[in-house]
Parts: C-alpha cells; structure tokens; sequence
C-alpha cells in the first residue's frame, strides 16, 4: 500500500526512544521529511546518524517542550530549518510523570495536564492554519488505553481522557478543511528502558501474571506495532478517519467504545 506520504514535511514530538522513535523512522520509510523533537540530545544525535543514509533531509532537535514559550520557540527553530510548513504532527509527548497519589494537589495536576494535552494544543494552534490554508493535513495524537478504563494515576487518566475528547471535537472542526484529525490508544508496549523492560528485569513475576489476567494476546506490545499505525492515520487512506479513535492495545482493554 502507498502512503502517498513522500515529500510531506512532518513533527514527531518525544521522538528519542520508544514509540516515537519507531514513528519518526516509519515516516521516513514511506519518504517523508521529519523533524524530530525529544528532551536527551544523545538519543536525537543517534536517531539523527540513523537517518543520515536516506537521501530525505531530516531534523532533530534537543529541548524540553514543557516549559512556558517551548512550543512556540520548537516552531521557530523549525521554521529557521526549513521546516516552517508542516503537514503532519504526531503528539507522542505524555506520561505520567511519576505522580500517582488520587490527592495529589492541584500544581501536580496542572503538570500532568500540560505534559498530555496542553503542548498538542499549543502546537496545534500553530500548524493548524497553515494545514487549514493548504487544504490538507494530518493530527495524530498518541493517547492511551487507560483514558477509556478505570486503570493508571487518575490524573493520567483523566488528562489522556480530555485528549480524545479533544480529538473528537477538533476533528469534527478541522474536517472542512482537508485536515484529519484522530487518535491512537497503545496498549501495554515494551520500550526500552520503559516501565515493562524495568519490569521484566525486576519484576518477572509480575509481567508474567499481567500478560495471562490482561493481555488477550498473551505478550506486550512492540513500538513498530504502533508506529505502522501511525503511518497509515498520516496518510490519505485515513481521509474517512475524522476524530477517529483507535485502541491498539493487544486486547488489554475490555470497554465498549460508545462513540
């Protein structure tokens, strides 16, 4: 199957490791051009020597997207980079930061809902007009399984709740103007150096018994799994795909998706 994705300029933000590293080369694979964005500039400088034998001109960038102004100066640096028009942005920056206490106060809610939802916003807020002004363009945000089920720190869950929400409402608003907006709901997916290497390594007993009570699959995931998918929402045959949600999670999650 043909992406068409050739010569689309593209943004895959927390891109060093993981899920986002095996999104930035499944869109360079299908031939196009992607800036990259992750905090550790050792892994950009790696992914960076990895792409270097492809003809396509690719950009990494070191920087924490977090902070007051980042998106807006991310924007800026890839403007200055030649990457000023983007067609295509996958959200993959989110977690859970480590704060799982149902009190938590209020501040820490605020970090979880920056680092999930409102970096997307920001950036979309850039992209979306000169998506919106060329008639075409791709959204994917990388959400979890847990904003559908009662599973996870709350605020994480919440914060990837209000993600699909917004997913849904925006796509529904960008549709008009040839640009797709939707979603994808990982399951349990083994990264390295993630929560269930760790685990593996630390934990056997654990991951073993969390494979056989919730994985229908029997196994983790594997970043390519998601990355393929990713591909396909950035291309034209997910031109039906308006506000779309889209759990890839091996079977782990047991809700109905009333949508």
């Amino acid at each position: 199957m043909n992406l068409n994705l050739s010569g689309k300029k593209a943004l895959v933000t927390a891109s060093g490791r993981g899920l986002g590293r095996a999104i930035v080369h499944a869109l360079a694979d299908e031939g196009a051009h992607v800036a990259f964005v992750a905090r550790t500039a050792n892994d950009i400088d790696s992914l960076s020597k990895e792409l270097a034998t492809g003809a396509k001109p690719n950009y990494g960038i070191s920087m924490d997207l977090v902070p007051d102004g980042a998106p807006r100066e991310l924007a800026s640096r890839l403007a200055d980079a030649g990457f000023e028009e983007i067609d295509i942005v996958v959200h993959n920056l989110g977690g859970t930061l480590d704060i799982t206490d149902p009190m938590c106060p209020v501040s820490d809610w605020r970090k979880v809902w920056r680092f999930n939802l409102e970096v997307a916003v920001e950036l979309n807020l850039i992209y979306l007009p000169i998506m919106r002004r060329k008639g075409w363009g791709r959204i994917v945000h990388i959400s979890s399984i847990s904003s559908m089920e009662n599973h996870g720190p709350i605020p994480y869950c919440a914060a990837k709740a209000a993600l699909n929400a917004y997913t849904r409402s925006l796509g529904r608003a960008m549709a008009p103007h040839g640009v797709v907006v939707s979603a994808i709901l990982p399951g349990a997916v083994w990264t390295e150096d993630g929560y269930w290497d760790r685990a593996s390594r630390n934990r056997p007993e654990h991951v073993e018994k969390y494979l056989r009570e919730r994985m229908a699959i029997g196994r983790l995931g594997r970043p390519e799994e998601i990355a393929g998918l990713a591909a396909l929402l950035c291309s034209d045959q997910a031109s039906f795909c308006i506000g779309t949600l889209v759990p890839a999670d091996g079977g782990q999650g047991r809700s109905y998706f009333g949508l």
